[in-house]
């Protein structure tokens, strides 16, 4: 049976050069890893090993919150009187926050692992953003003044 992409999900095939190359340039970046049992682990990337397992440091776990937490907040949302309730909440909808604590250097077994995502910050995408087009900038001039320095300051 195939998995079938969404626009958030992606598979992404590489050989082994290319897969040893993007996981470097994950090094030390914090990643979002989300395990069968729903929990997500929030962590600095350290390294992984053949059998997927990875490893996070300075990493928090977050759950969901138990039926008995939603229940109780469900229970203290429905005896809020109702000209205090904002018009956002009414209805069946009850906010409650996710559990969280600190464990510190973890490995997370890569059977467990169904999703991993990247945490990259506005700013880091521009930086890419201005550093592949400033590479290309530099290869369209190498083309077309092959005796230039390789750098152009400026």
């Amino acid at each position: 049976m195939e998995k079938e992409n969404t626009s958030q999900d992606q598979t992404i095939k590489m050989d082994g050069e290319e897969a040893k190359s993007f996981l470097l340039s994950l090094l030390c970046k914090n990643l979002r890893v989300t395990t069968t049992d729903s929990r997500m682990f929030w962590g600095s990337f350290k390294c992984t090993d053949p059998e997927s397992n990875i490893v996070l440091q300075h990493t928090y776990e977050y759950r969901h919150p138990s039926q008995s937490t939603v229940a109780a907040a469900a229970a203290a949302s429905s005896s809020t009187p109702p000209s205090s309730t904002p018009s956002s909440e009414i209805g069946n909808t009850v906010r409650v926050d996710m559990n969280s604590r600190y464990l510190g250097l973890v490995t997370i077994p890569g059977k467990y692992i169904t999703k991993i995502e990247v945490e990259e910050f506005a700013s880091q995408v521009q930086r890419k953003q201005a550093a592949a087009s400033q590479a290309v900038s530099q290869s369209q001039l190498r083309h077309l003044f092959p005796g230039a320095p390789s750098s152009i300051e400026g």
